[in-house]
């Protein structure tokens, strides 16, 4: 078992990203059912509900965030960037680890590397072409 660990140690990180994200959604499938349940009284009482809250069935739940917090802050020019520069230092960091070949599992260094790159750009792309440049 010790043996499959050393070897596969790297695993953990995508088995974790997949709980949080099942996790993430089980929440928000809570939440729009409670949602749910509270415009089903607003029927059954005759009134309609309010607006907000058919806009909330809408809208993805952001669970970090409280309803008038973070969630309606204005976007800056910066937003996502910590991203890009974030998983281009990983990048590096795991390309240096793969050419070393540190603790003899260059290949596998070189998937997370190839990864990294791959988030790196994406959040690259997705800064460039959101399209909701802000100023503040």
């Amino acid at each position: 078992m010790f043996e499959l660990f050393n070897r596969y140690w790297w695993l953990l990180f995508p088995i974790a990203f997949f709980v949080y994200g099942a996790f993430q959604s089980w929440l928000s499938y809570r939440s729009n059912r409670e949602t749910l349940e509270l415009i089903k009284t607003y029927a059954a009482a005759g009134r309609d509900p309010p607006p907000e809250l058919l806009n909330r069935l809408s809208k993805r739940q952001n669970f970090d965030a409280d309803d008038h917090g973070e969630r309606h802050r204005p976007r800056s020019n910066y937003d996502g960037w910590y991203q890009v520069v974030l998983f281009g230092m990983l990048c590096a960091g795991f390309a240096y680890a793969a050419f070393a070949d540190i603790y003899g599992a260059g290949e596998a260094f070189t998937i997370v590397a190839f990864v990294m790159a791959a988030l790196s750009a994406a959040s690259l792309a997705q800064v460039l072409f959101s399209g909701k440049k802000r100023s503040d």
